[in-house]
């Protein structure tokens, strides 16, 4: 059976950065939002370290990037954008973090939920990705199971009111293998216009041709016109 067969309606998209999600899943998330599922994000990191401008203070940096990032979730159609705050550059994949990515999935019940990938892709020739990254996949997993799942982990959730939650389905991102791959060709405009909207990170221009070009790359392996990949896990 395929995801769309499985009448699911709730999706949650877990990244390290604002314009994380925008970058790797944009156009998923804008079919999901089209299809109607209630989607919601989770930025593990604040964004503030995230420009060169001599000018900038963290603190302004943190209120640009997450004004962006709640403008393209409008653009998406997101239902909610949560930020947990915690530094950026400097996110380990803690107890901590753990429990309140698992928190979300609790209060927000997501069937389907995408991370980034929690292993370094060497197969590259410029890009190594960042230590964020990493952790921000390796705590989604592990938030997914075995902590949102079980009762007796992090007690305080329940205390909140929050029941365990069983995802159905986990989407890593930047999988080096991935074996589901997103049509996402009617949906391209709106990813483009959601990563737009992180002006602070990206040039108009330059961004578009970067997206299009990638999902076609995506694409051309299976035959479709743009497409998003990512590895499969059903629970």
């Amino acid at each position: 059976m395929t995801w769309q067969q499985e009448g699911y309606q709730r999706g949650m998209v877990v990244v390290a950065h604002p314009d994380d999600a925008e970058w790797g899943c944009a156009g998923t998330v804008a079919l999901w939002c089209a299809m109607g599922w209630d989607v919601v994000y989770v930025m593990c990191t604040d964004g503030s370290k995230g420009s060169n401008d001599p000018e900038m203070t963290a603190q302004q940096l943190v209120e640009i990037r997450t004004r962006e990032q709640q403008n393209a979730g409008k653009v998406l159609g997101l239902r909610d954008v949560v930020f947990l705050g915690y530094e950026d550059a400097m996110l380990q994949p803690t107890l901590d973090v753990r429990r309140d990515i698992a928190r979300e999935i609790r209060r927000h019940r997501p069937d389907v939920l995408i991370c980034q990938s929690p292993v370094r892709d060497l197969t590259g020739d410029g890009y190594i990705g960042h230590p964020d990254h990493f952790a921000a996949g390796e705590a989604a997993m592990s938030a997914v199971y075995p902590t949102a799942r079980d009762r007796l982990t992090n007690p305080e959730l329940l205390e909140e009111g929050l029941e365990p939650h069983n995802v159905r389905e986990l989407w890593v991102n930047d999988h080096a293998n991935p074996d589901l791959y997103v049509d996402v060709s009617q949906h391209i405009h709106t990813a483009v216009q959601a990563i737009k909207q992180h002006e602070s990170q990206v040039g108009d221009e330059e961004v578009e041709k970067h997206m299009r070009s990638w999902r076609t790359r995506t694409g051309e392996k299976v035959g479709l016109h743009y497409a998003e990949s990512f590895k499969r896990f059903r629970f």
